[in-house]
């Protein structure tokens, strides 16, 4: 694994990994836990799936094929620096928290896969939300605005900028006098957009809550 990718060949996926493929032309990634011989438990929008089994929330069980859908296979990284975290631009690829281990990521996967993950949100409690929490037990609480999707938080962080940035031009009595600021704006847009991405990774975020899974007696 490295800054400027996180490919992974499928001989090299050990139980209990966090694995995503980019959908769309890389506009966004879907998540999954890697389960054995080829399986992975995801969550997805809804009931409705053409493969796999699960609740109707969305959480199913396919094979990797499936759950890549022609796409390419990414491993996401846990326990990374904050320098290495920053230094990966896009969001939805690594974390600054620990993964726990493999044994205890898979029983939640298969445990939600039977319970359920609510309501898919794609804000809030996403495909990333759903591996993140398998990974490490730790869910944001259900009253915050973002969850702990790296993904969602860099939308949202993008977008933050770009408004700011665009209020800003229709503020000035003239473009040329945006312009001749443009790169120092520029600069410190980017410096926002990394601590607003970093503020909202689960590895430090303070609005989090161990789960605990309860099965039925």
């Amino acid at each position: 694994m490295g800054v400027l990718t996180n490919k992974i060949e499928r001989e090299d996926l050990k139980p209990g990994d966090h694995i995503y493929s980019y959908r769309l032309a890389y506009t966004y990634s879907h998540h999954g836990i890697y389960v054995n011989e080829g399986n992975v438990i995801h969550f997805t929008r809804g009931e409705g799936q053409e493969t796999g089994t699960g609740t109707s929330d969305g959480v199913i069980a396919t094979c990797i094929d499936c759950f890549l859908s022609g796409g390419d296979l990414y491993l996401y990284e846990y326990d990374v620096s904050r320098k290495f975290f920053l230094a990966k631009a896009r969001g939805g690829t690594c974390t600054l928290a620990s993964s726990e281990p493999p044994e205890q990521v898979i029983d939640r996967a298969f445990y939600f896969l039977r319970k359920g993950f609510g309501v898919y949100n794609v804000i809030k409690n996403n495909c990333e939300d759903f591996a993140l929490c398998c990974k490490t037990g730790l869910q944001v609480i259900p009253t915050v605005s973002v969850g702990q999707s790296g993904q969602a938080a860099s939308f949202q962080a993008a977008a933050g900028v770009i408004l700011s940035s665009s209020l800003e031009f229709l503020g000035r009595s003239s473009p040329l006098g945006f312009l001749a600021t443009n790169v120092t704006r520029l600069v410190e847009s980017y410096g926002k957009y990394c601590d607003n991405r970093l503020a909202n990774d689960v590895g430090v975020r303070q609005d989090v809550r161990k789960v605990v899974l309860k099965e039925e007696t």
